[in-house]
């Protein structure tokens, strides 16, 4: 249950108004780059670092029906490797992890192997240096199996129209949680309906 209300009149004392507007579960962040292409020369362009406030949302979906296992909401500044525990399905009989490198550190690493599951997780471009080509491989194809994580946020993203304009984590998270369950219901239906064509 989120606390922002009561933070909120602690902050804004007096003005009761102010206190109910503001969010005090987001925080902001700094989305830097994506896709470009480099220069001629090799060289790379100047990324570009967006600022972004509000919320995340951290889904895991098994590979064979697309659906959503566990999801996490937290606000958009925290780290995404913490997040990795949260959202693994311990019913799941998977043994594989595919994830983006944001879940790569070593601690998810030795959680990881010490629970008996592969890590698939996308590996980091060496800091200074360019990706070396087996690596590069590697991550292209994972990159085919991970595509399902971006069916998920497309589909909810254009088809649903979602857009999380609420104030307050516990708001985004109820907000979330009936989108990803929407979503399942598309895949069930899906399956039902390849089951009963053959």
């Amino acid at each position: 249950m989120s606390l922002a209300p009561s933070l909120a009149q602690q902050i804004w004392r007096g003005k009761p108004n102010k206190a109910h507007q503001e969010d005090v579960d987001a925080r902001w962040t700094i989305k830097i780059g994506g896709k470009f292409c480099y220069r001629p020369d090799g060289t790379p362009p100047p990324q570009i670092a967006t600022p972004v406030f509000g919320y995340k949302s951290h889904i895991s979906v098994d590979q064979r029906f697309g659906l959503i296992r566990k999801a996490a909401v937290t606000s958009a500044a925290d780290s995404d490797g913490r997040q990795l525990r949260r959202v693994m399905d311990n019913a799941n009989i998977a043994g594989d992890v595919w994830a983006d490198s944001a879940y790569r550190s070593s601690k998810n690493e030795a959680w990881l192997k010490a629970n008996m599951l592969k890590s698939r997780i996308h590996r980091r471009k060496p800091k200074g240096r360019p990706m070396p080509e087996h690596m590069s491989r590697a991550n292209a194809a994972k990159s085919a199996i991970r595509a399902h994580i971006k069916h998920v946020f497309a589909h909810q993203k254009n088809r649903y129209g979602l857009f999380i304009h609420t104030i307050g984590i516990a708001r985004a998270q109820a907000k979330l949680t009936l989108a990803n369950l929407a979503y399942n219901f598309v895949r069930l239906i899906f399956h039902q309906r390849c089951a009963t064509m053959g």
